[in-house]
């Protein structure tokens, strides 16, 4: 293409400085359970909608609304305005609807009810190198939520969500045929050895978090009835050992931390592994170039904001601490969207 004569055009610039528009609309929909009401088949009128969550909006404020929706992918849509009918999309249905165990709507939830007003202090994090969440008024949030079943429930929900494309795609993509046994470290609700153990008949799985974590990973077992393969078990990852195990997994743990406490995890997965075992982390892992993994970049911002000192990586940087303790290679498996695996063998 010949780019000598195109003029300047500030159309993706406007398309990430309003960003936050679009985000706010699917946020709003994802707690709305907008998806939930229309799964399995379901239509309904924009007047429906309305009057299903009580809005006082004009009617042409909701067919904006669901019509940016459809724009944006997410609602399919037949008819116009008055007599338009909106249902879900697959990717909708599938992934929104609360009532399936695909739902990974619980980490939208997180965003919009706390992640979007701390990420508008994005500027202060960087100035400060502070976090921005709410110990920065005070609070210990984990604190809290490991008080309130219910707000725990919802978190280990979110943080689920998020993984869920990823442990399905790692149970499949993943060589377990010289394996038997494997630790999830961090497993909140148990959906990796989940979803490992429902694709590998083969294989017995652990998922290990802190105490009040375990009942809940206890009851998603049961209710995906493999409860002669996969089991519980308590476990905090900075005090204890690692059990022993052919696979060590950590999802969504080695980028809280900072350098030095990645390294002393890993050398823990290390120390129980056998000759040939392997340590995988399932993170947004950012590529060497760091130009293609925006995700895995904000995510690594999102960091900030929500730790002050964890970062997101590159398999370059995995392959360095691999080394440092004592790992003979790894590998890098992509997962679902920006997502990948990287595997480290003792």
């Amino acid at each position: 293409m010949d780019t000598k004569n195109q003029h300047p055009t500030p159309e993706n610039i406007m398309k990430i400085g309003t960003g936050f528009w679009a985000s706010k609309i699917l946020l709003t929909a994802v707690n709305l359970h907008l998806f939930t009401h229309l799964a399995s088949g379901k239509s309904m009128s924009g007047i429906e909608i309305k009057h299903l969550f009580g809005w006082n909006c004009t009617d042409r404020n909701v067919y904006d609304f669901l019509d940016c929706l459809t724009g944006l992918g997410f609602l399919q849509r037949e008819g116009l305005l008055e007599t338009a009918r909106y249902s879900n999309t697959p990717d909708t249905d599938f992934f929104l609807d609360q009532q399936k165990p695909s739902y990974i709507g619980g980490m939208l939830e997180m965003l919009n009810n706390r992640l979007y007003g701390f990420w508008g202090n994005l500027e202060e994090a960087l100035r400060t190198g502070e976090a921005q969440n709410e110990t920065k008024h005070g609070i210990d949030f984990f604190g809290l939520i490991y008080q309130d079943p219910q707000k725990l429930k919802g978190f280990v929900n979110a943080m689920s969500g998020i993984q869920m494309g990823n442990f399905m795609s790692f149970a499949q993509k993943f060589d377990f045929s010289k394996y038997t046994t494997l630790s999830d470290i961090g497993g909140s609700a148990g959906m990796l050895s989940i979803m490992v153990a429902k694709h590998q008949p083969h294989m017995h799985c652990t998922s290990l978090d802190l105490p009040p974590v375990e009942p809940i990973a206890k009851e998603t077992i049961q209710h995906f009835q493999l409860s002669d393969r996969v089991s519980t078990g308590s476990i905090d990852f900075f005090t204890d050992s690692f059990p022993k195990s052919d696979i060590i997994v950590m999802g969504n743990i080695l980028h809280d931390w900072d350098e030095a406490i990645k390294l002393n995890l890993m050398k823990k997965a290390y120390e129980a592994l056998p000759q040939g075992g392997c340590f995988v982390a399932i993170e947004n892992v950012i590529d060497d170039d760091r130009r293609q993994n925006v995700f895995g970049m904000m995510m690594s911002i999102n960091m900030l904001i929500e730790t002050a000192t964890g970062f997101d990586y590159s398999f370059a940087d995995f392959n360095r601490w691999a080394d440092k303790t004592g790992f003979s290679s790894t590998k890098l498996i992509p997962l679902a969207g920006p997502s990948s695996a990287v595997v480290a063998i003792k």
